[in-house]
């Protein structure tokens, strides 16, 4: 067995873990000093000469060089890791897949004060006020080591080293856990293999005795059972409210029978509702969780890739009308987020290329990183490759583009933000999405998927932007060239025009009779309300025909 020790400067990992090697017999490795002998100068030096870009290649690097974890029951070997290591989602994958995992966790002030002591410069402490640099550290990084066991680091280091040898005796396989965070919009843990334990332990939390889970045929057959199974295994009964498949989910009748279902549960306030499924699902069963008796805990358990990335991020909850998707629902944060990438795995390949729409959404808002992972892995995530899998790359994408959305709605929770402030708050998520669900409504909500149709209506946002100089030729270009090979938006849709330009008149994004759209800009998005008529015809025109390509729509685009 591999311990790898985490946590942020001066919290004691290469002292703990010599002892800890000692006490075990184990190789210690300590990842800075690897780093150091590689490079031949410390790493004040390498920061001088590379910048921190070059100081984290190398620390990647040598972090790929430990190659398998050791999976011997017996503690082989030690790892201590720099303070920044597991920021980087490949980097955690690596160390925290298939080994202990712990976290030594200690104060700021206390931090500060052996940081003051210490002979080592921390390059990213240096020349700062250390407690307010160790605090800002804390912010940036508590959800990356909250995924590790947490041990005080203040202990004395043998106490610690015997913390840390009760974990490795007691360890059994519950998967991995990649982040782990507490939120005002709930807390988000992010894994592979850990969706049991995780719900388990989020109900105890909530002194739930049962588990009612909600959820659909199709996402009961491939993830519910077992999730059942397991915690029944745990000595919790379980009780089922099933709900129809896709969007047939979010109507009105489809809620209230739902209730009644619960009634004769004899539900409580204090039980919270378990929705397992995808983004349909969410929704209907997040605006249940809301009404029933005013308002009920609520965790989701997203089995899509566009309800891991998106929908089930937010609190946003809704069911449909026939005049137009979502316009009847509330805001209702559940108390958290089990987000288990080993649920696509066995996703239909539709599904999973669908929901990298909504990543590439994402990306489009100015995640530089986001982009380059959808062009270089893309393709092989859409078609579940074991190997997009086994590298990390998925976990990578989920972690990106959902944590990416986490962060504009925990800035803007309930799409208030003031108009002057507008491209700042959470409408950026529509970017896409004012056409694509004109769209899904053209087709009943049958023909498209939602990350389709928000691919349809990317293209449909670039044309636009570049018509009217918004969005920088070559942004549009690479935008498209991305949707097309990724095999999204492309290929003709059977919408009469006037048809889908009428559902976009039910958009919620309506503010003084104008439609808001979001255009994607040279840095992130703008929001346009006087866009021509004409603008918007011939944009939707081409998407819907398939006849304009990415570089005649650029090329149409006015000098800045």
């Amino acid at each position: 067995m591999d311990v790898v020790l985490v946590g942020l400067p001066g919290s004691g990992k290469s002292v703990v873990g010599r002892r800890l090697a000692r006490r075990h017999g184990a190789d210690f490795i300590d990842m800075d000093e690897t780093i150091e002998e590689a490079a031949g100068q410390p790493i004040p030096s390498i920061f001088e000469a590379e910048g921190e870009t070059g100081f984290r290649a190398r620390e990647a690097a040598a972090v790929a060089a430990l190659g398998d974890a050791d999976p011997d029951a017996r503690i082989r070997r030690v790892v201590a890791t720099g303070g920044g290591t597991v920021v980087d989602p490949r980097n955690r994958w690596r160390l925290y897949r298939g080994r202990l995992a712990v976290w030594l966790d200690a104060r700021p002030e206390a931090l500060a004060q052996r940081l003051r002591r210490s002979r080592h410069v921390r390059p990213l402490i240096a020349g700062r006020e250390p407690i307010a640099a160790i605090r800002q550290l804390t912010t940036d990084r508590e959800r990356f080591y909250a995924a590790a066991h947490r041990v005080n680091g203040l202990a004395e280091p043998s106490a610690v080293a015997e913390t840390v040898s009760g974990f490795a005796a007691a360890a059994r396989d519950g998967g991995t856990r990649l982040l782990d965070a507490q939120t005002h919009i709930g807390r988000i843990v992010l894994g592979e293999g850990i969706t049991a334990a995780a719900v388990a332990e989020a109900l105890a939390g909530l002194g739930a005795t049962r588990a009612i889970l909600v959820s659909e045929p199709g996402a009961w057959a491939a993830a519910g059972t077992a999730i059942a199974d397991d915690l029944r295994a745990r000595g919790l009964p379980v009780e089922t409210v099933m709900l129809p498949e896709g969007e047939a989910a979010k109507r009105l009748a489809v809620v209230e029978e739902a209730a009644g279902r619960l009634a004769s549960l004899r539900a409580e306030r204090h039980e919270p509702l378990v929705a397992i499924g995808g983004g349909a699902l969410g929704d209907a069963a997040g605006l249940l969780a809301a009404l029933w008796l005013r308002g009920v805990p609520l965790i989701h358990v997203p089995t899509t890739l566009v309800a891991q990335v998106d929908s089930a991020i937010g609190g946003k909850t809704a069911v449909d009308l026939p005049a137009g998707k979502n316009l009847v629902g509330a805001f209702h944060q559940p108390v958290a987020i089990v987000i288990d990438t080993a649920h696509l795995m066995t996703l239909p390949e539709r599904q999973r290329r669908a929901g990298l729409g909504e990543a590439v959404k994402m990306a489009a808002l100015g995640d530089e990183r986001l982009f380059r992972l959808l062009e270089t892995d893309g393709e092989a995530i859409a078609r579940g490759d074991e190997i997009a899998f086994a590298s990390g790359a998925v976990a990578e994408l989920v972690e990106r583009a959902m944590w990416a959305k986490v962060e504009i709605v925990l800035a803007d929770e309930r799409e208030q933000a003031p108009r002057a402030d507008t491209v700042a708050g959470r409408i950026r998520l529509n970017l896409g999405h004012s056409a694509g669900h004109a769209l899904e409504a053209a087709g009943s909500y049958r023909d498209l998927l939602h990350g389709e149709a928000v691919a349809y209506g990317l293209r449909v946002a670039c044309r636009m932007g570049a018509s009217m100089g918004v969005t920088p030729p070559e942004q549009a270009t690479r935008i498209e060239e991305l949707l097309t090979n990724l095999r999204l938006g492309v290929g003709s849709l059977p919408y009469p025009i006037e048809t889908v330009l009428q559902a976009m008149s039910a958009d919620k994004k309506h503010v003084a009779g104008r439609l808001n759209w979001v255009l994607p800009a040279n840095e992130g998005v703008e929001i346009r309300s006087a866009v021509p008529e004409e603008v918007v015809r011939d944009a939707l025109a081409g998407v819907l025909e398939a006849t304009a390509a990415p570089a005649e729509a650029a090329a149409k685009a006015p000098a800045r």
